[in-house]
């Protein structure tokens, strides 16, 4: 018998005798385990660990159908612990009752988990089950999380290595995916070893000999220009379940601009997101006199609003930054909006199911435009990134573009005391790793800080206060591989290599057949 009939045979009946029962609890389990490699409990090694258990999974699985389960099984564990923090916002601000919650974050989590088990059906269905296919199938899913349904851009394995300073350095080269790939591929590649496989376990090795010579030689991808801004970012603490009551928004104003008193005289001034919460033109008054006072000041100010504007018969609702300055003005429009709290994924078609016919007007806000130019405050041009948009890996790098930092604003009110504001955090450290810029971060109640450009926090404030950071923001110049290149390099390795271990099974296939055949042959001329 051929090596290649044999290989191909000893993949069908690894790990047999396990049930597909208790193989999808293992899966569940490492799942589960997957966001203890996040923030904020940053365990890193979790993050090979998990992987490595789904991969000697899938390895003995029967058929594509049993791997399917087991992906499934694994990205439900993934997503109902690595982003329970949703419960929160549902039950608690939502008005949703508990048992409905839990519903509702199961339903999600069944409902992410199928990128995972998708991955999985591939990777058994066509390909060699072969480390460097499954690293690159990840990475596609984990892509496909960024567009697919507008996305959820959440729970990445390369988040895991946003602070090891002597490997995230291939951060600015390969972007948050590429850590994914070489994570996944050290995985895969242990259990080979262990498999006494050794090859694909020197190809790992070699790939993270590289990361770490590149990390630890910490090429200067972006250098400073020489020029500091004065920023002082306030942090109001306004409790989600009062700031959106009848009447409280100009109550939340007043906050935010008795703390700002203190400010004016610094270069920026900046309120977190929806600092006012009401549209711009209900509080133009309000608006005019502080952009008066904080002109008088020589103050840069930018506040997150929300934006009415008008024009030709038709209104389009934003969630914005406004900027006022003594030279300038300008607005950006968050352009990744949040499926079903700031708009309805195909809304129109509400309009003719019974029943729902109002429901469009529940969350009806507006896209900004792709290609926003950055705003320029005190002669710096920010680029900007409100809330979830940072996220999104390929939004951010665009808005990164001729700016000299980033500024983002939030509001993770909505989710207490969870992870999720710390693993939110932590995105934002990952891009300003990939941009090389320095990244302000102001929310209403935590985690308000400023980042550097090699994703380190430099200051912050405690969450759940009333405060003031101020700070020092470096300008940076020059551009990272990853802002000129994107994620498309990883992408088009993985899809490569996945295209080749299909080759390759079908190439093992036919010689299975081939050799099955002369056997056959061989036994009937005896």
């Amino acid at each position: 018998m051929t090596k290649a009939a044999t290989s191909f045979r000893a993949k069908a009946t690894t790990h047999r005798t396990l049930p597909l029962g208790i193989a999808c609890l293992l899966a569940l389990f490492a799942g589960a385990i997957f966001s203890l490699a996040l923030a904020p409990y940053y365990l890193f090694p979790i993050a090979i660990i998990s992987p490595m258990v789904l991969y000697v999974l899938l390895l003995g699985a029967k058929n594509p159908r049993q791997a399917f389960w087991l992906g499934e099984s694994y990205g439900f564990g993934v997503w109902v612990v690595g982003a329970f923090w949703l419960y929160h916002s549902i039950h608690n601000y939502g008005g949703v009752p508990a048992w409905a919650a839990v519903i509702l974050i199961g339903v999600m989590a069944l409902i992410m988990g199928l990128f995972h088990a998708v991955m999985a059906w591939v990777f058994v269905r066509f390909t060699a089950r072969q480390p460097l296919a499954f690293a690159g199938l990840w990475v596609v899913q984990e892509w496909a999380k960024t567009w697919l349904l507008t996305g959820f851009p959440w729970l990445f394995v390369g988040y895991a290595f946003t602070d090891v300073s002597w490997l995230n350095g291939m951060a600015p080269v390969t972007g948050v995916f590429g850590l994914s790939f070489l994570a996944v591929l050290l995985a895969a590649a242990l259990v080979e070893l262990l498999r006494r496989k050794a090859g694909y376990f020197a190809i790992a090795m070699s790939l993270w000999m590289v990361t770490l010579v590149v990390s630890l030689i910490g090429f200067a991808w972006t250098k400073p220009t020489g020029q500091t801004t004065s920023v002082s970012l306030i942090q109001g603490n306004i409790p989600q379940d009062l700031k959106w009551q009848e009447g409280a928004g100009i109550q939340t104003l007043g906050i935010y601009a008795g703390l700002s008193q203190s400010e004016w005289g610094r270069d920026i001034v900046i309120w977190p997101e929806a600092a006012i919460p009401m549209f711009q033109d209900e509080a133009q008054a309000q608006i005019d006199a502080i952009a008066k006072q904080a002109a008088q000041a020589g103050s840069a100010w930018m506040t997150g609003v929300l934006y009415r504007d008008s024009q030709d018969d038709a209104t389009q609702l934003y969630n914005s930054v406004l900027l006022t300055d003594q030279a300038t003005s300008g607005i950006y429009h968050k352009q990744q909006l949040v499926p079903f709290g700031e708009y309805i994924p195909m809304g129109g078609l509400l309009d003719v199911l019974p029943g729902l016919e109002g429901m469009q007007g529940l969350a009806s806000l507006s896209r900004g435009d792709a290609h926003q130019a950055p705003l320029l405050a005190k002669d710096q041009r920010v680029g900007v990134a409100i809330c979830y948009e940072v996220a999104y890996p390929d939004t951010t790098r665009r808005n990164a573009i001729d700016t000299d930092f980033l500024l983002t604003v939030s509001n993770d009110a909505w989710f207490g005391t969870s992870a999720g504001p710390l693993q939110h955090l932590q995105m934002v450290q990952m891009r300003s790793l990939e941009t090389g810029r320095y990244f302000v971060r102001a929310t209403n109640n935590g985690v308000t800080a400023i980042i550097n450009h090699k994703g380190q926090i430099i200051t912050s404030l405690p969450q759940f206060e009333r405060a003031i950071l101020r700070g020092e923001v470096p300008s940076m110049t020059g551009k990272t591989p990853f802002m000129i290149f994107g994620h498309y390099p990883v992408l088009f390795i993985s899809i490569l290599l996945i295209l080749l271990s299909i080759l390759a099974n079908r190439m093992n296939n036919t010689s299975a057949k081939k050799e099955k055949y002369y056997t056959a042959k061989g036994v009937a001329d005896r």
